[in-house]
């Protein structure tokens, strides 16, 4: 079903034909027999995905690396509030929400899965060290999916050393279903790996990172993949020993390219850069000030800024998060159903947008991106940038 508002189409997720429900169920069950897992890039046609889950989240500790990601106004409320669960009208608006996002990806006919959610208020630890929790909301950041393997990532925060376990349960039936399943060395999280004296770079200054060499770590959501081709960032949470370690993991097969970016407080890099389709590129300009040579004949989209009001709590990311978006195949693009200068610009640039409400959920520090983790997309491993670039 199509409506009109302010000038232009938009698709309403959830009451599709039941052609397009039955085109896409066709698809998923002719997987069967195959790998559960398969996932190259972002825009292949997503058949099944796991979306997060807000129950139970958690302020985390003060550590000094939230002074490195966090929004500065918010410091404060870390502080008054570490390790105390956030106010719970806030969880029931985020997780109703969540809800709605589910609904609209069944109605595309997608799979969904969720995890089961732990109990972040449980205290932890290692050598020297202590914690509680965060959330199971950001599959994105804690799992990454290559192909047909899902790998669990290291972690930088404290907060999340357990991050994936909520989702174990699935990674034990992708592998019994035939998926590869690794996980990348856990850390220590030692005070060795972090830099307690960091400080804001001064204007002009190049960025530095809150943590150090001292073993590899990172976040799934610093990589974009593009088939063959994956772009990462350093960051406050993703070393280069980090990469390093992904890069000798994947082999010859795959290619990683590190992108350097204006963003004092990088933390994953799907708020910077997205793919929205082969050819086709999403960039913010206040943080890409030079597009990479690499996607030399690529379209390139600058993100419209913003028009998420000043009053609305966001604790743990940027305004820009509007451009967390999630693509469902080359045209379907899930997005914010308040952003309308987003909502316009795409369907210019000839997507059909899909709208949810997500605002009380993008105050945990994510979107439609961070929510979920594209478990199979229609499509094979291929190229889509040029070699040498």
């Amino acid at each position: 079903m199509k409506i009109k508002r302010q000038g232009f189409a938009i698709r309403t997720g959830g009451f599709q034909t039941g052609m397009i429900i039955m085109k896409a169920n066709t698809a998923i069950s002719e997987t069967k027999g195959q790998c559960p897992v398969n996932s190259h890039n972002e825009w292949d046609p997503l058949e099944e995905v796991i979306v997060g889950v807000v129950d139970g989240a958690t302020f985390p500790p003060y550590h000094i690396t939230l002074e490195a990601t966090m929004p500065h106004h918010q410091l404060p409320v870390f502080r008054e509030n570490a390790g105390k669960p956030f106010p719970p009208e806030q969880i029931a608006m985020a997780k109703q929400e969540l809800e709605e996002f589910v609904h609209i990806l069944e109605g595309e006919g997608v799979k969904v899965r969720r995890p089961v959610p732990v109990d972040q208020l449980q205290q932890y630890g290692g050598p020297g060290w202590t914690s509680t929790g965060l959330y199971d909301a950001m599959p994105r950041d804690v799992l990454l999916v290559i192909g047909n393997e899902l790998i669990e990532c290291p972690l930088a925060w404290r907060s999340r050393y357990y991050g994936t376990a909520a989702f174990r349960p699935l990674l034990k039936e992708y592998f019994k279903n035939g998926a590869k399943w690794s996980s990348a060395p856990k850390p220590e999280l030692k005070d060795e790996l972090y830099d307690y004296q960091w400080t804001d770079p001064a204007d002009g200054e190049p960025p530095h990172f809150v943590i150090t060499e001292f073993e590899p770590t990172f976040d799934a959501a610093d990589f974009i993949r593009c088939g063959r081709d994956i772009f990462a960032q350093e960051s406050n949470v993703t070393n280069k020993f980090g990469i390093e370690w992904l890069r000798r993991h994947l082999g010859d097969t795959y290619r990683i390219h590190v992108f350097e970016f204006s963003d004092p407080h990088a933390m994953h890099i799907d708020a910077t850069l997205t793919l929205l389709a082969p050819g086709k590129l999403l960039i913010n300009a206040e943080r890409v000030l030079e597009v990479p040579r690499i996607f030399k004949g690529w379209d390139v989209f600058s993100s419209p800024k913003p028009i998420i009001p000043d009053d609305h709590p966001f604790y743990m990311t940027s305004k820009w998060i509007n451009m967390n978006t999630l693509m469902l195949d080359e045209k379907r693009i899930i997005v914010e159903r308040q952003d309308e200068p987003m909502i316009a610009a795409l369907k210019n640039w000839g997507f059909t947008p899909i709208l949810c409400n997500f605002r009380n959920f993008n105050s945990f520090g994510g979107s439609f991106h961070c929510a979920t983790l594209d478990v199979r997309r229609r499509g094979k491993l291929e190229s889509y940038v040029l070699d040498g670039e």
